[in-house]
């Protein structure tokens, strides 16, 4: 019964993703990319990326609040504003 329930729900989800796209519940550790590295878009915002395990969709991530950039204009000035402190 179990085995049966396991594979309607993952057909269930399946059809919620396809229709509603991916959650993004699943992401990666932080990627910092350092120096001359060639930097992703997600990256070039803040240094420091996280990716999807589910879709591979790449979000920018902000190390000192500890949680994906969902709004990128907001984060940029908050940047510029703490080198201006430094």
């Amino acid at each position: 019964m179990s085995a049966t329930w396991g594979r309607e729900r993952r057909g269930f989800m399946s059809l919620l993703e396809l229709i509603f796209g991916c959650s993004h519940k699943r992401c990666s550790f932080p990627i910092t990319v350092r120096g001359a590295q060639r930097r992703n878009p997600a990256a070039s915002l803040t240094g420091t990326y996280v990716a999807c395990l589910n879709c591979g969709q790449e979000f920018p991530y902000d190390w000192n609040e500890m949680k994906i950039v969902r709004n990128p204009s907001r984060t940029a000035a908050l940047a510029v504003a703490r080198r201006r402190v430094a």
